[in-house]
């Protein structure tokens, strides 16, 4: 008998995703662009400018690569050209839920460095990483040991480097979620915090009124004002941007009188295709004086229920009266927008935004950059070069419940409408279980498997939820089967599931309750991926 290790590869031909909302559908005139910008588990976004193109890094949490970076030449149109996690060594998140790791990452740009701050929850803390090419390599990461609290931002004036973030207030908080904006200048060689560290924003923008979680911090300047724009009252259906100026860095800063800047809070709960959450901005002045900002939203069903995740959306900004504002109060986050006038005629938003099919024939050398892992693989589980054409899995003993890493290759499901397909060859020894996962975190996902058995072929599909997994569907496909195609299908929060051996598709389970894979039902931060799985099952 040879050890679980040792188990043979599964073979899996290629892998497809479908998606296909309503929303996405509406018609484009020319010049226009369609929000999100980045669908799918896109959140928590910062941009910056070098020269003619711009760069947008998003929040990964405990998925690896980490920090995905993207380019573009309009605003609109972008292009992953690296990650800022992208080795083993920089981070690991063993042990953690899938909603720690890589909080909300700021990028910059000065003087020919790219800079990218980040607080890795639980795996480290603060730290920041540059680069001198956006697309690698990056630095290890350079931990800010005496800094606490997340979301760390740099900015550059005058000569000097200033780091903000969020952390607790001076003294006792007042109140749950009472929280500040504090910042202090760092030492240009070391990047290390030096002289005194101040208070800018106590609270939020009227202590008064209890405002939860100040945080997201940038500084920007423009015709010799300082401004500090945050998000405030949390990363949920309250979420918003408000913004403070001063004439002078160290403040005081004084809050607009019209905030926030930026909001879905205040529209109907029940209005259709509803987009909430809507925060955490950043915002850019273009190549021709314009100033745009990227900010997360949800794109809800059910009122409540968004397993996309937060997603990265752009929108121009308007400067009045010396202030910005990205959305009127009262106004829906709009799907279809006039572009930058600088943006590309003839270029296509997909895969990143729109309706549209994605398919991988696994025929490159390396993985695309869609997909990921669930935390820092310690092993090279995932092969495109051993058999020509297929993805390889070494099929690893961790189940989809480990605080580990499992043998699960994930990919964002970006719709609320979508199908995702593979084909693979059924393993040819028991002790190995293979097929889809459809994950949104450790505690809320769906198996779909084959393994087979003395009695033929064992096709199962299993649910996580909570504490429990329960079994929803079995069935004993014949022993001479070779060769499977899986799918998953999803509308909102109905789900299913089927199988075809040759002969046609076969429901395994219709109308599933896939709000399991929900965010608000999960919890965290995340939304929904879905991909290729394998898993011993018992030593061989």
């Amino acid at each position: 008998m040879t050890s679980a290790h040792a188990a043979e590869p599964v073979l899996f031909d290629w892998f497809e995703y479908k998606g296909h909302d309503a929303t996405l559908e509406q018609p484009l005139k020319p010049g226009q662009y369609r929000n999100p910008i980045l669908t799918g588990f896109y959140p928590d976004p910062s941009i910056t400018r070098a020269g003619d193109r711009y760069y947008l890094v998003n929040s990964t949490f405990t998925y690896y690569p980490g920090i995905p970076v993207f380019e573009s030449r309009d605003l609109v149109h972008w292009t992953q050209v690296g990650n800022v996690i992208d080795r083993p060594s920089q981070l690991d998140f063993d042990g953690l839920g899938m909603s720690r790791g890589v909080f909300a990452p700021t990028i910059e740009y000065h003087d020919g460095t790219f800079y990218v701050l980040n607080t890795s929850v639980d795996a480290g803390g603060n730290f920041i990483a540059t680069a001198k090419n956006p697309a690698g390599p990056w630095s290890d990461p350079i931990w800010l040991k005496s800094i606490d609290g997340i979301d760390p931002a740099l900015f550059f004036d005058d000569g000097k480097i200033y780091l903000i973030n969020n952390d607790a207030p001076e003294g006792k908080p007042l109140y749950e979620g009472h929280r500040a904006i504090w910042m202090t200048e760092l030492a240009p060689d070391t990047l290390q915090p030096i002289g005194p560290r101040k208070v800018l924003i106590n609270g939020g923008m009227d202590l008064s009124e209890k405002p939860i979680w100040i945080e997201g911090p940038h500084l920007h300047k423009r015709d010799g004002w300082y401004y500090l724009v945050c998000a405030e009252d949390g990363t949920g259906p309250q979420h918003s941007q408000v913004v403070a100026r001063s004439r002078s860095i160290w403040g005081p800063y004084t809050p607009y009188e019209h905030n926030p800047i930026l909001t879905q809070r205040d529209l109907p709960d029940d209005r259709p295709d509803p987009i909430t959450n809507a925060g955490h901005a950043d915002i850019v002045e273009a190549t021709d004086g314009t100033w745009w900002a990227v900010f997360l939203g949800s794109r809800n069903y059910g009122v409540t229920h968004y397993n996309t995740g937060r997603e990265t959306y752009l929108l121009p900004v308007t400067w009045k009266d010396g202030w910005p504002t990205i959305l009127a109060h009262g106004t829906r986050i709009p799907q279809v927008v006039d572009g930058p006038s600088f943006m590309q005629r003839d270029a296509t938003q997909a895969p990143l935004s729109g309706n549209f099919t994605w398919r991988d024939e696994f025929d490159k050398p390396t993985l695309d950059t869609a997909w990921l892992f669930a935390r820092v693989p310690k092993q090279a589980w995932a092969d495109l070069r051993s058999h020509a054409g297929k993805l390889s899995i070494q099929p690893l003993a961790e189940g989809l419940d480990t605080l580990r890493n499992p043998s699960f290759l994930a990919r964002r499901q970006q719709h609320l409408a979508f199908e995702a397909s593979t084909a693979l060859a059924i393993p040819a020894a028991g002790g190995t279980e293979a097929g889809m996962a459809a994950f949104q975190n450790e505690k809320h996902w769906f198996a779909y498997t084959v393994q087979r058995t003395r009695d033929g072929v064992q096709l199962t599909l299993r649910k996580r939820q909570g504490e429990a997994t329960t079994t929803l569907a079995t069935t004993t496909l014949p022993a001479k089967a070779k060769n499977i195609t899986l799918k998953v299908q999803g509308d909102g929060g109905q789900y299913a599931f089927a199988y075809d051996i040759g002969s046609g598709w076969q429901w395994s389970k219709q109308d599933v309750d896939g709000t399991v894979l929900s965010t608000d039902v999960a919890g965290g931060f995340i939304g929904a991926t879905v991909g290729p799985y394998a898993r011993i099952t018992q030593e061989q």
